[in-house]
């Protein structure tokens, strides 16, 4: 029964955060991006804090750690994912979810300056290939980076630095608020952040945001993909551990692709597919001593 429910979790949470992208493009045919996306935290914020309120006896923040790590979550792992609202105007959300395959990657890299970790010869040609995998998935034109809509998959890439950056620096705080408390504040922070970013570009909910449609697709995000979805991630962290978490970085992305194809209508080339296989196989590089302690293999080598 354990294993059906664990393999439950992880589904659950695939299909959860592989809807999300294309909610996302359904929403922003009718929702500002940065106003879309501060109103997703919003409502995953209430629902999240008020979840704390009730299981968590000590959920407000107040010693300095603590208040670091709901700074740095707010502004970077949070209020950055509006650059992913921003770049889904163009990109199809396969391919918006394809690239998220690079935070395990980022976070491995952002973790060298910041906390001091070590990256060895091996991580650093898994972390080559990922990028290289990532620039498959872009495709950049070398003559003009804003032709087509490669400026907007660059933002998105921009949205996937702030995330890995936000993980390290609340790592680096150290905080000891419990991951229920600290996702909620951060949420609410990040929401405003977002709230004042979309006032000062001028963004306002027109008549055609009042719909049933881009109103579904907001309330999944908020409700669904963020606040339900994170209490299955909390579950899983709790009990699995990181590594095993951070798999469904994975398969999130097939998930999201089949949607976009299916129900949007949406196409993904072969150089993208071939681009998550090298963002895959680097992530496997780099953090190769993870997978062979997860299996019960030695490799015999040093930790990246």
């Amino acid at each position: 029964m354990s294993r059906n429910r664990d393999i439950a979790m992880f589904l659950s949470l695939a299909v959860l955060w592989g809807f999300s992208f294309p909610a996302i493009s359904v929403g922003l045919e009718s929702l500002p991006p940065l106003l879309f996306a501060a109103a997703r935290y919003d409502i995953a914020a209430v629902l999240l804090l008020t979840a704390a309120a009730v299981r968590v006896e000590k959920w407000r923040p107040t010693a300095r750690n603590d208040l670091a790590a709901v700074a740095g979550g707010g502004v970077f792992l949070i209020a950055g994912n509006g650059l992913l609202f921003l770049g889904q105007q163009t990109v199809p959300s396969g391919v918006a979810a394809i690239l998220q395959g690079l935070v395990p990657i980022l976070t491995a890299l952002w973790a060298i300056p910041l906390l001091g970790e070590r990256l060895s010869g091996l991580g650093a040609v898994g972390a080559a290939i990922g990028f290289f995998g990532v620039g498959l998935v872009v495709q950049p034109d070398p003559g003009n980076l804003l032709a087509g809509d490669t400026g907007a998959r660059l933002l998105i890439v921009g949205q996937v630095c702030s995330v890995a950056l936000g993980g390290v620096l609340i790592q680096r705080a150290g905080p000891t608020l419990e991951q229920l408390p600290l996702v909620g504040w951060s949420m609410l922070v990040g929401g405003l952040v977002l709230h004042a970013v979309s006032l000062g570009r001028g963004e306002g909910p027109g008549a055609a945001a009042i719909g049933p449609v881009s109103l579904t697709a907001l309330l999944y995000l908020g409700v669904f993909a963020t606040a339900v979805a994170f209490m299955i991630y909390f579950t899983i962290l709790e009990e699995h551990g990181a590594f095993e978490a951070a798999l469904i970085g994975y398969l999130v992305p097939i998930v999201a692709t089949v949607a976009g194809v299916v129900l949007l209508g949406e196409s993904i080339g072969a150089l993208t597919i071939a681009g998550f296989a090298l963002v895959a196989v680097g992530f496997a590089l780099l953090k190769r001593r993870t997978i062979a302690d997860a299996v019960g293999v030695s490799t015999g080598v040093g930790s990246p």
